[in-house]
């Protein structure tokens, strides 16, 4: 979803592409069309020094595109070579996604995200619950196993607000303005409102990386 509405797909963007299967594939993605090249490149970060391509999914609970991305981008992320580190940025857009964006912080910093992360989504895009102040969250997170005293301690911490700034400067660098949308090594992205549909903007991540990993 963008700040101006990202659900939105582009006119004209069939075009013939067989990037559905295999993005690298005769008619593989345009730049400029399937996919933005940085004209300044964002910071990486790399857990290792065997990990060389830095992939990043912007994304939030209150979007319902993320929320159909979920499923896909998943066992996408598992799949991905050795040498590819993948994490997920929660973005800022506006206060409800904020709360959002540190309740993600919080529970990844309590180890609950693998609880927790799909019942965010379920619970806003499925069962209708509002979820946009901490009030909110904390109930939620309590009613889910989370013990409210340490999440809330989490989501008004040091270590959730460092995140949250980290997050806002690396969207900012990769000029995110909606989500979700796939930033491969700090150089490009792309979505599915370039794409055509997640299943074809996961392959043009796909194509984006291999691209990377020939310039490494």
């Amino acid at each position: 979803m963008q700040r101006r509405d990202f659900s939105r797909q582009l006119a004209g963007v069939g075009l013939g592409l067989a990037v559905a299967g295999r993005a690298g594939a005769q008619g593989g993605p345009v730049e400029g069309t399937h996919y933005v090249k940085l004209s300044t490149p964002a910071p990486v970060t790399l857990p290792s020094p065997d990990k060389k391509i830095d992939v990043v999914e912007f994304f939030s609970y209150a979007c319902p595109h993320c929320s159909a991305l979920e499923p896909l981008i998943e066992p996408w992320a598992k799949k991905l070579p050795a040498d590819v580190a993948f994490r997920q940025v929660p973005v800022g857009f506006s206060a409800v996604y904020l709360v959002l964006q540190k309740t993600y912080y919080a529970l990844e910093e309590l180890g609950q995200l693998p609880n927790v992360h799909r019942k965010m989504f379920a619970a806003i895009h499925q069962q209708n619950k509002r979820l946009g102040t901490e009030s909110d969250v904390t109930a939620f997170v309590a009613a889910n196993g989370v013990d409210a005293a340490k999440f809330t301690e989490a989501y008004r911490g040091f270590g959730v607000n460092t995140k949250v700034n980290r997050a806002k400067q690396l969207s900012e660098a990769y000029k995110i303005d909606g989500v979700p949308a796939i930033g491969v090594q700090g150089r490009y992205y792309t979505a599915a409102s370039l794409a055509g549909t997640h299943e074809r903007a996961l392959a043009v991540a796909d194509f984006l990386i291999q691209k990377s990993r020939q310039k490494a």
